[in-house]
């Protein structure tokens, strides 16, 4: 993916407005958009790249477009038998590490205080010591472009947002959009792991209308794109995917931090075919463990049922429904739950049954059943998924 890819960091839904009991306002019900309800532009205005449902497909690095069924060869049963074995543990052991190991951050998060606009010998743009190389994405608050670092040589991501712009914007009764973003910038700083993007520094001129976060970059974008093969991924890569989500989300709940937005375009994919979570821009931490929550979750899409009702719901279950809608889009290639209204949406979600088409793989038909379940009590949790047969299946596909 070139340095010009979308950069789908930065996409994300509209707020809904609600009203003092919780539940979304019926007359912004009937107004809500189909860009609304699926999180992202559905038209090409702008350079928006054109994204329909229907049509949906994703983004796979060059090296899965092997066959999905291909497995290595192995000369007797007993040997298939101890490599299976070996995938399984290893498999387990990631999981394990995330939920056992606390990884701190050996550098904290640089926090500069001072903005220096200049240019470069080729008449670049730069902020500080970041040359500006190109525009990788527009958001409603601002905008992403990928720097190179003139000190360490590295591309790195920058978010740039204006301040008096998100203080304008109400996000709650004494919340602005400028909240969420400084809530953003704490947890971010708090984390550290090989499956989350990782916060570098932040640049806030107390002189300057302009916020700069300075991220990560992850050079193979989002996993949702006009491109791949039809009807999903396949099975193995969306597999490995799912598997590395997985491995973030336990870390961040062990963190007590509920990410609110996960789905395709929050995982970004590495140059090595891993997965790293992304935007935390409406995620939520809590000190103890009462994740209990009432602020409508980012894409209605991939909202919980118990998100639907206005009522408070579990953080971290509604993340683990967002994880099934996921992965039932990475490997169908369509959302389980859709319609042209808020309100028709969320009926939907509540009252209608999950349809899985032409599944043959009862594992994971029984895993999405799990995942997608309505009840959030009887919701499987992540520990149960890390040992759940199909995540531990060896289904062919290895990383980079």
């Amino acid at each position: 993916m070139g340095c010009c890819g979308c950069f789908e960091l930065f996409r994300r839904v509209k707020r809904i407005p609600r009203s003092e009991n919780g539940s979304a306002s019926r007359g912004f019900r009937k107004g809500l958009s189909r860009e609304q309800l699926l999180g992202y532009n559905t038209d090409d205005s702008e350079g928006n790249i054109v994204k329909r449902f229907k049509h949906a497909k994703f983004m796979v690095p060059v090296h899965c477009y092997k066959s999905s069924d291909a497995v290595e060869d192995v000369t007797s049963a007993t040997t298939q038998k101890v490599v299976k074995s070996k995938l399984k543990i290893s498999a387990r052991r990631n999981i394990s590490s995330s939920v056992n190991e606390d990884v701190n951050r050996i550098f904290p998060v640089k926090m500069t205080h001072r903005e220096v606009h200049s240019e470069d010998f080729d008449g670049n743009k730069m902020i500080n010591e970041y040359v500006r190389v190109c525009l990788i994405a527009t958001g409603s608050y601002g905008k992403v472009f990928l720097h190179r670092n003139q000190l360490d040589g590295n591309l790195y991501a920058i978010k740039v947002l204006r301040k008096s712009r998100l203080c304008k914007v109400r996000v709650a009764p004494s919340q602005t959009a400028l909240t969420d973003v400084m809530r953003e910038v704490e947890i971010m700083k708090i984390l550290h792991h090989p499956r989350i993007v990782n916060l570098i520094e932040v640049i806030d001129d107390p002189d300057s209308d302009h916020f700069y976060m300075v991220l990560e970059y992850v050079e193979g974008g989002g996993i949702f794109r006009e491109s791949g093969p039809p009807g999903g991924i396949g099975q193995a890569t969306a597999q490995l995917y799912f598997r590395d989500t997985v491995e973030g989300l336990v870390y961040l709940h062990k963190k007590n931090v509920v990410h609110g937005d996960i789905k395709p375009e929050n995982l970004l994919v590495t140059s090595e075919g891993r997965i790293k979570i992304g935007d935390f821009s409406i995620s939520q931490m809590f000190e103890s463990g009462n994740d209990l929550m009432q602020r409508s979750p980012g894409t209605p899409v991939f909202t919980a049922p118990e998100c639907c009702t206005g009522s408070q719901y579990h953080g971290k279950i509604a993340d683990i429904w967002a994880l099934g809608v996921t992965l039932y889009c990475m490997v169908f290639g369509c959302y389980p739950f859709i319609d042209d209204t808020l309100q028709d949406l969320y009926d939907k979600i509540l009252h209608k049954e999950l349809s899985l088409p032409d599944l043959s793989n009862h594992r994971l038909a029984h895993l999405l059943e799990r995942l997608l379940c309505k009840d959030p009590k009887m919701r499987i949790s992540l520990e149960e998924v890390a040992r759940h047969p199909w995540f531990l299946e060896d289904l062919g596909h290895k990383p980079v």
